[in-house]
């Protein structure tokens, strides 16, 4: 099973199931996205559910993160995910140091998930990360799927939705991959820039397209 999108031959990996990539900027409508198309039923991965469970109370991750932020684990192995964010969000090392620890664990649970997925029938899977490239979770991926919008739209966005100053907000698309990059590394890329109903009219025709050619 392959097909031609654009100029690019897409086979996927494991034969009988497609995987697709779905990142994108902070702001962009990458949720609105990834919601729509669990709506129409297809089978998503949600990569910050599987963050939150390879690190639950008592599991391999939190003993490893114990050794290296013991202020941030409890005896029980339980995470105090505000306090650990209060510090790797003003510590680019210990940021790193923290992605190195939890990402082979969120990768090896995402394949378990594919294959449990491909084992349940399903032809298609949504992988929903927004931090895709950064956990290395693209090798996982048959195609990529990466929604950008504009600067401006973006931020205010983010300060309706999360209420933050927008300094703050600036400050975190400082610290993000910019559009270029996502164009740079995506198959296909989402632009965002008007109304919810334009967005979802776009990722309808791009989805019907993939299902014809992937004959689902």
């Amino acid at each position: 099973m392959g097909f031609l999108f654009g100029d690019k031959k897409i086979t996927p990996k494991r034969g009988t199931i497609a995987v697709v990539g779905l990142t994108g900027q902070s702001g962009s409508g990458k949720t609105m996205v990834s919601d729509y198309l669990g709506d129409c039923g297809y089978s998503i991965i949600n990569a910050d559910l599987v963050a939150r469970a390879v690190t639950v109370r008592g599991s391999a991750c939190n003993r490893e993160l114990s050794k290296l932020f013991p202020d941030c684990v409890n005896e029980d192995l339980e995470l105090d995910r505000r306090k650990l964010g209060s510090i790797v969000f003003n510590d680019k090392e210990k940021l790193s140091l923290l992605n190195d620890t939890i990402f082979p664990y969120i990768n090896e649970l995402i394949e378990i998930e594919i294959r449990e997925f491909e084992q349940m029938g399903s032809s298609i899977v949504i992988l929903d990360a927004p931090t895709l490239f950064e956990a290395g979770a693209d090798k996982h991926c048959d195609m990529i799927i990466s929604v950008i919008s504009d600067d401006n739209l973006r931020e205010n966005r983010i300060i309706k939705r999360d209420n933050l100053p927008r300094e703050q907000v600036s400050a975190r698309f400082a610290s993000q991959k910019p559009k270029s990059f996502f164009v740079k590394h995506s198959d296909y890329v989402i632009e965002n820039n008007g109304t919810k109903e334009a967005l979802l009219n776009s990722v309808k025709s791009l989805f019907d397209k993939i299902k014809e050619q992937f004959n689902v």
